[in-house]
This record gives structure tokens, C-alpha cells and sequence, in this order.
């Protein structure tokens, strides 16, 4: 059943969002059968109401399996694209019948194939889909400010260091966090790099409605090249 934005909300107020998510590329994916909702099983046991997930075929396995809500998007890549997260109409309505409680898109600056703007973009999914709840992936303060004001209902700061004209730092931008928590008057959710406890808890303290964390728990490959990147260096 799918569940509205304030119920989402309220769930997952000062909470961390587990992000469970395997492409084709990784170890972790099978062709057979999605693995995904035993990572959120897990997630789930540890205390996480809400999971965000990559492709309609872990937005449906985790729903069906554990009946949490989820913040949905597909990667796929367009030629003459960089952004690559939900960035046409046919991910939208893919996740709208896939019954996405929440859909996350790409909302920096980077270059869009269709050669419309992302206000163009969000605008166009507004008029389509008016009741749908949308999370801005972002890179910067001024994209997420933008996103805000196209009526996005949520800003995560997902893309921070993955655009070109952001600026990527070794952990969590806690700066870039606080910035807009204090600007925003819609939740904030922090997301990138955030390694460790310590630093999902600090996030919090800062204002961050919630904080998505995913390599840490959900990628055992990266887990280990950072074991491996420590004991060689």
C-alpha cells in the first residue's frame, strides 16, 4: 500500500534511510531474481522504515517483501545525458505504476539530451503527475534552492561531488547540509559519503530531516575495497 508524504515524513524524522541498490555491474546483482529486499530485510530488522531503491524490479520485490515504502528511481543513461537518475518522463511513469511512494530524480544543472531545462523537466511532471511526491537529488546550494522553488517536496544532497561543478569533499558536506536546512522550509536529507555513525548523527544535529546512508551498509564490495584501500596504504 502506498503511503502518503506527510506518513513518509513523520517515519523518517531524525531516522536513517538505508539505500539498497545493485546494478547489473555489481556482485551483488542477479539476473534471476532481485536480492535487493534481503538487504532490506536486514535494514529493516536494524530499525529503517524506509528504503530508497534503484529500478521498478526493487521498488516492486522490496514493497511485496517487506511491505516498507519506497523512495524509488531508475539509473539509465541517454547519449548527449549526464545525468543519469530518473532523467526522462518514461522513468517518471515507470515508477508512478511501480507505486513509488517517493520518486527521486536528478535535479543539478548538468546537461540534459532533451535540451530542456530541469525546470522544464519538473514542470512537465507536475502538470502530469500533480499529487506525486518528488526528492530532488542535488549538488549544490543553488540547485537545491531551485529545486525548492519548481516545487520539489524534498532536497537531498545525493549528487554533492558527482557534478562537475560541485566540489567533493572526503566525507559528508556537512556545510552544504546546514546551508540549506536553514534556507529550506521543506525537509532535507543528507546523503553522500557518510561512512560512519558518527557522521549520520552529526548530520541530525545539524537539522537534516533524515539521512540516507547506502555503500556503508548495502555494497559489501566497496565495505571491503575500504578495508583493503586502509591495510595497503
Amino acid at each position: 500500500m502506498k503511503k502518503s508524504l506527510n506518513e513518509i515524513l513523520d517515519m523518517i524524522k531524525g531516522s536513517i534511510i538505508v539505500s539498497c541498490q545493485a546494478l547489473p555491474s555489481e556482485p551483488m546483482y542477479c539476473e534471476e531474481m532481485s536480492l535487493m529486499p534481503f538487504f532490506a530485510r536486514a535494514a529493516q530488522q536494524a530499525g529503517s522504515k524506509v528504503i530508497r531503491t534503484s529500478s521498478v524490479r526493487d521498488v516492486i520485490a522490496i514493497k511485496e517483501k517487506t511491505g516498507m515504502p519506497v523512495i524509488g528511481l531508475i539509473k539509465r543513461n541517454y547519449k548527449g545525458f549526464e545525468s543519469y537518475i530518473t532523467p526522462t518522463m518514461r522513468e517518471i511513469d515507470e515508477l508512478v505504476a511501480a507505486d513509488s511512494d517517493v520518486i527521486a530524480l536528478d535535479c543539478t544543472y548538468m546537461k540534459r539530451g532533451d535540451c530542456k531545462t530541469i525546470n522544464q523537466f519538473l514542470a512537465e511532471i507536475r502538470e502530469k503527475y500533480p499529487d506525486i511526491a518528488l526528492m530532488a537529488d542535488i549538488s549544490t546550494f543553488e540547485e537545491g534552492i531551485n529545486a525548492w522553488k519548481c516545487g520539489v517536496d524534498i532536497v537531498g544532497t545525493t549528487m554533492n561531488g558527482y557534478t562537475p561543478h560541485s566540489v567533493k569533499t572526503d566525507g559528508p558536506n556537512y556545510e552544504l547540509v546546514q546551508q540549506l536546512v536553514e534556507a529550506l522550509p521543506i525537509p532535507v536529507i543528507a546523503e553522500g559519503r557518510v561512512h560512519y555513525p558518527d557522521q549520520a548523527k552529526k548530520m541530525l544535529e545539524l537539522g537534516a530531516h533524515a539521512v540516507v546512508v547506502g555503500g556503508a551498509i548495502t555494497r559489501p564490495l566497496e565495505i571491503a575495497q575500504r578495508f583493503y584501500k586502509a591495510i595497503e596504504g
